[in-house]
């Protein structure tokens, strides 16, 4: 029973400590506000990381646990059927959202939704990272410490652009916390209930659906907003070095 607890305590700490080095990514919003680099290249990289995560991590799972259900052609459809819906879903919160007061609104949306994004991107790793800790302590430290490279870039998408439309360095640190801790929200669903319902269906359609808001936020909100300070060279060379750095990360982890 104690080692139980231990290993139940175990797996909660180190998805937390997964999910909160998003907050590593708040380090940019402590340089020279004024300074537009930082914003272009810290959006950029963060498209460049979604784009990574969404064509070489959620896209290949969601296509492998399907595709143990169906064969080839149902597969790749019910995998483009979700990835649609998530684009879609992306679409509505972007349309639908609230406008706000701040000097700089388009900011201030590109990081709402990219909390909203990561949120649900945070909570199945969560689920996946306790799970894995449960069942073997050295496969879920790796699993944590390969989640926390991703999450470090996916909270410059958050408190880069939310810092430099409402100026507040508590805002933007607020938000990104917020992103980080659902991870260990998702490692808490799966100690109470989720862990003996969810399926690879289940599972698969998830990463799916995540992949689309991820690609949608990506091409439609952050590179765009890169691209309006008119430093494409930047834009570019930090949308391939995020991109880079993120396959790079899966290729050694």
């Amino acid at each position: 029973m104690v080692n139980s607890m231990s290993n139940v305590a175990y797996s909660l700490l180190v998805s937390a400590l997964a999910g909160l080095s998003t907050m590593f990514g708040s380090i940019f919003i402590f340089f020279k506000r004024t300074d537009k680099k930082i914003l272009i290249s810290s959006l950029a990289f963060a498209a460049g990381v979604m784009v990574c995560v969404s064509l070489t991590d959620l896209l290949p799972s969601s296509f492998s646990m399907i595709g143990n259900i169906y064969r080839l052609f149902p597969c790749f459809l019910v995998v483009m059927i979700f990835m649609v819906l998530g684009i879609i879903f992306s679409m509505l919160i972007d349309k639908y959202l609230p406008d706000n007061g701040y000097s700089d609104s388009n900011l201030y949306r590109v990081g709402l939704i990219s909390m909203l994004a990561i949120i649900l991107h945070n909570v199945p790793e969560g689920i996946a990272t306790f799970i894995a800790s449960s069942t073997d302590r050295n496969l879920g430290l790796s699993l944590a410490i390969a989640i926390s490279l991703h999450n470090i870039p996916e909270g410059i998408s958050i408190s880069v652009p939310i810092y430099y439309a409402t100026k507040s360095r508590l805002k933007s640190l607020g938000y990104t916390f917020i992103s980080g801790i659902s991870e260990f929200l998702g490692a808490l669903l799966a100690l109470i209930f989720l862990s003996r319902y969810i399926n690879e269906f289940f599972m698969g359609c998830l990463f799916a659906v995540i992949a689309g808001i991820m690609l949608h936020i990506s091409f439609y909100e952050l590179l765009p907003t890169s691209f309006s300070y008119k430093n494409i060279k930047l834009t570019v060379f930090f949308f391939l070095l995020g991109f880079t750095f993120m396959f790079l990360s899966h290729v050694i982890l």
